[in-house]
């Protein structure tokens, strides 16, 4: 019964809780942090000066209301928080290099931009969506069983996943760049308790969060397992056939819906991660920031603070020393 009453308040607890849309990413050198209406990012440039910058933004799901709805807002969410990501790396690389970007970049430097990001984009494709369904396809010849198909090449998936962020975490600037995704999380933790945006507050706190887009893309790949099955089988029973060139036809038009999904399923285990199956379900994600987030040092922690407050401005004392569940994903 005491433990019954003890579960009832902290739910009250939970339910009690405000929640507000702040998130963030590491970048080079720096940290974009986003709040309500606003991103703002700070950069620390080869003298040591933090370099601040601040722009206006309200999210299409926050303008119209049918993007808003379950799904929707995530497939929204991954798109502007990809575009914001690409927007704000290009930036921080502008500070911390001392690139001239008061320079207007010239109609060949767009496109070699745009060709440059394509081409990530399809490298990315071709190595974690297009070669474990050829391996499991074509060279372990599962086409024809949708679920056996789709477990073994989710686990191929995650495989290459895994190899890949150990790869790169080897790299020195890699290695910064996950400190400051550390830092990233240390800030935003210390404001959704309702501390004060310091070093003192800030330190204390780890540097793995639920919402983190790390835990977001591990759940995409395990999510992806599930409905590519789903899908398969209902393909299957109108072609008759499965091969490679059918599942890419089906599945790459998807990504945006199992993204969708899994941004659902993230938002759900950051929300009741205080209940023990939920707290299983968001582990790995969770286990897996060991490789993308590190202790941050002092200077590298203090970019952070200065990205989040630069972010808010005057709105700054509205919403601090107050407790939040936050809605989005860092």
């Amino acid at each position: 019964m005491l433990k019954r009453s003890y579960r009832v308040l902290f739910q009250a607890f939970i339910t009690a809780q405000q929640s507000i849309l702040v998130g963030g990413q590491a970048i080079i050198e720096g940290v974009m942090m986003r709040v309500p209406g606003a991103y703002a990012i700070a950069v620390r440039n080869p003298q040591g000066e933090i370099i601040t910058r601040r722009e206006e933004f309200t999210s299409l799901s926050e303008k119209y209301a049918m993007l808003k709805k379950p799904v929707i807002r995530g497939m929204i969410a991954l798109f502007e928080s990809m575009k914001m990501g690409i927007k704000t790396l290009n930036e921080s690389a502008e500070i911390a290099y001392e690139e001239d970007s008061t320079a207007e970049m010239s109609l060949k430097d767009k496109i070699l931009s745009f060709l440059g990001t394509l081409l990530a984009l399809g490298i990315g494709l071709g190595l974690f969506f297009v070669t474990p369904l050829f391996v499991t396809g074509n060279l372990l010849h599962l086409s024809e069983t949708a679920f056996t198909f789709n477990i073994v090449s989710g686990i191929i998936r995650i495989a290459l996943f895994l190899t890949y962020l150990w790869a790169i975490s080897l790299m020195d600037d890699v290695k910064r760049l996950f400190q400051y995704h550390g830092a990233e999380h240390k800030t935003v933790y210390a404001f959704e308790a309702g501390k004060q945006l310091d070093l003192e507050s800030a330190r204390p706190f780890q540097t793995q969060h639920p919402r983190c887009g790390t835990s977001f893309i591990f759940i995409v790949l395990l999510s992806s397992i599930v409905m590519f099955a789903l899908i398969d089988s209902v393909v299957k029973l109108f072609v008759g056939e499965m091969n490679l060139q059918i599942r890419l036809i089906t599945h790459l038009p998807l990504i945006p819906l199992v993204a969708g999904v899994s941004y659902e399923v993230l938002k759900l285990t950051s929300k009741y991660r205080h209940i023990g199956w939920v707290r299983a379900l968001a582990a790995p994600g969770i286990w897996l920031q060991n490789i993308t987030t590190s202790e941050p040092d002092d200077d590298q922690l203090t970019v952070a603070l200065e990205s989040l407050k630069y972010a808010f401005g005057d709105d700054l004392e509205k919403y601090q020393g107050q407790t939040y569940v936050a809605e989005a994903i860092d």
